[in-house]
């Protein structure tokens, strides 16, 4: 089973241990985009701090994220399980995870960045601020930068069995799964059950539960098919619907029926 997630907009301090090395990461067919990425990031939050924060979609009160982002070579590095944040991995809870889990959710767990491509959550990896949405003056849309990097090294990262695609939108458009890839992906949404609509906050809390309880229970289905029999077994209420065409992912709505 491989989980693709979203990253979270703010995330917590780099270490204090050694810098970055970009050729250590997981995926390393990634890694000459990652180091053009991250040259270009550099390079623009080291000159001109407006036009930096106006790229990056920063506000005044996170003028401090462009200076941090200037020292991202050098700056110190923790697991990516540690660095984001947020409601989704509040909820995940990685940190409490039991051994076997933990072990688990490093084997499967994927999260997508603007500035990676994406990484599994023991890369170690500086704190940094670079949104999917970001574009960078010599490379445009980092969302449309990362399809061709990523359709070379996705699909065998993705191996035989079930895709969980947790990502938000502007993270889905690096690499949609093709093929017999997309047949074995599933994309979840949440929703409340009695209204039928998606609340952001509490989409994500959810969608980190759901992470949490198949790891934690050992569970890796095979296909979507059985992701939905797992989910049902676990206490979710699941409506699922098949892909009309072969080549296409499954589409999963959790109901929550409570918003908490």
């Amino acid at each position: 089973m491989l989980v693709l997630l979203p990253p979270s907009e703010g995330k917590a301090a780099s270490g204090r241990g050694a810098p970055l090395k970009p050729e250590s990461l997981s995926l390393p067919g990634l890694t000459p985009a990652r180091e053009t990425v991250l040259g270009e990031l550099v390079e623009l939050c080291a000159g001109d701090e407006e036009k930096a924060r106006e790229v990056l979609g920063l506000s005044e009160g996170l003028r401090g994220e462009v200076a941090k982002n200037a020292e991202l070579r050098t700056a110190g590095a923790r697991p990516a399980g540690e660095i984001y944040t947020g409601v989704l991995y509040d909820a995940l809870d990685l940190a409490s995870l039991e051994p076997a889990a933990k072990r688990r959710a490093a084997r499967s767990l994927l999260v997508f960045s603007g500035l990676w491509g994406a990484v599994r959550v023991t890369d170690r990896i500086p704190s940094y601020r670079c949104s999917m949405g970001v574009k960078l003056p010599a490379l445009g849309a980092l969302g449309a930068y990362w399809r061709a990097p990523m359709a070379e090294v996705l699909p065998e990262a993705a191996g035989g069995g079930l895709v969980l695609d947790l990502r938000s939108s502007a993270y889905a458009a690096a690499w949609k799964p093709t093929g017999e890839v997309a047949g074995r992906t599933a994309t979840v949404r949440v929703l409340h059950a009695p209204t039928r609509k998606v609340v952001s906050h509490f989409n994500k809390a959810t969608k980190g539960r759901i992470v949490r309880s198949l790891l934690a229970a050992g569970i890796a289905p095979e296909g979507p098919a059985e992701l939905v029999e797992a989910l049902r077994d676990l206490g979710y209420e699941v409506e699922a619907e098949a892909p009309a065409k072969a080549g296409k992912p499954w589409s999963l709505d959790v109901l929550v029926a409570e918003v908490h």
